[in-house]
């Protein structure tokens, strides 16, 4: 399962523009395909972005491909709502790994205007698109993430096979996500953690709903063969672990949320240092004093 992100990169609308936002409805949507030898050497690869590529585009000419859309809608909605959360309205906004249209069918004309969309664009070059004063929300799956499925997996192959290999894709630990925010240059950030608990008649049936939503093992460390009695002993020891009471068993979910802001001026900032009016040994007779301000009234 590969680190899927959704990000959503919200401009400013310029002081001087005074006309509502055009209607949602106008949306774009972009496919991008980095050229042969385009990666950085110094660059950690750790991604098989041709392969995620064919996984997605396998999973949307599925016939039922809808079916397996309910985490990401999910995902979806809750982006939306930290949207609303801003007290602004914004002409323009850009998806990144927009899929479907999970975000988008949450938003609405009054909140933003235009909405491009753009999915497996891995040179979005982010800060050239967003305005000063824009605002970058994202989402991507937490380090937490499928760790039944990862347990299982890992007990089964060392009994069986005497070892075990990655069979989920990497994640990243929420506290890297502030210190890579601020790297990339934004200001006044805000990282938050949910999970989503889905619940499944077995673990076959989890496995084919990642393939279904085009989110198999991409890694290119991923181990090409699963030994049928392997799969079979890792399906017995999720169960076995981590049934629920009706016989399903839990699939979690966890989601790392981040917004962070492109510098502007107005944007507020840190006081100088030695601007303060009181000291740290002063605060704990804040109550005393107004209790003596209440008596002199």
């Amino acid at each position: 399962m590969q680190r899927v992100m959704q990000l959503c990169l919200l401009c400013r609308r310029p002081p001087t523009a005074g006309v509502p936002g055009k209607n949602i409805g106008l949306r774009k949507a972009t496919s991008g395909v980095s050229p042969p030898g385009s990666t950085s050497p110094r660059a950690l690869n750790i991604f098989d972005r041709d392969l995620k590529r064919k996984q997605k585009n396998w999973a949307a000419r599925q016939p039922e491909t809808m079916k397996f859309d309910y985490l990401k809608d999910e995902v979806g909605s809750r982006i939306a709502d930290r949207v609303y959360d801003i007290a602004r309205d914004f002409p323009l906004a850009l998806n990144v790994g927009c899929g479907r249209g999970y975000i988008a069918q949450h938003l609405n004309k009054e909140t933003v205007g235009k909405f491009f969309q753009a999915d497996i664009a891995e040179h979005a070059l982010i800060h050239y698109v967003l305005k000063p004063d824009g605002v970058f929300i994202g989402a991507m799956f937490g380090g937490d993430t499928l760790y039944e499925l990862r347990c299982s997996l890992q007990l089964a192959e060392t009994e069986r096979e005497g070892g075990f290999s990655p069979h989920v894709s990497p994640f990243t630990a929420v506290n890297d996500l502030g210190h890579l925010l601020g790297r990339a240059g934004f200001n006044t950030l805000t990282v938050d953690t949910d999970e989503i608990q889905v619940n499944y008649p077995g673990m076959f049936e989890l496995m084919e709903d990642l393939q279904g939503m085009g989110e198999s093992n991409c890694a290119w460390n991923r181990k090409a063969l699963l030994h049928r009695d392997t799969m079979l002993a890792a399906a017995a020891v999720y169960g076995e672990m981590y049934r629920n009471e009706d016989g399903s068993v839990p699939a979690t979910y966890q989601i790392y949320y981040m917004i962070g802001w492109k510098y502007h001026d107005s944007q507020a900032r840190p006081a100088q240092r030695g601007s303060a009016t009181m000291s740290f040994g002063e605060l704990g007779q804040i109550n005393n004093l107004m209790s003596q301000g209440k008596k002199s009234k």
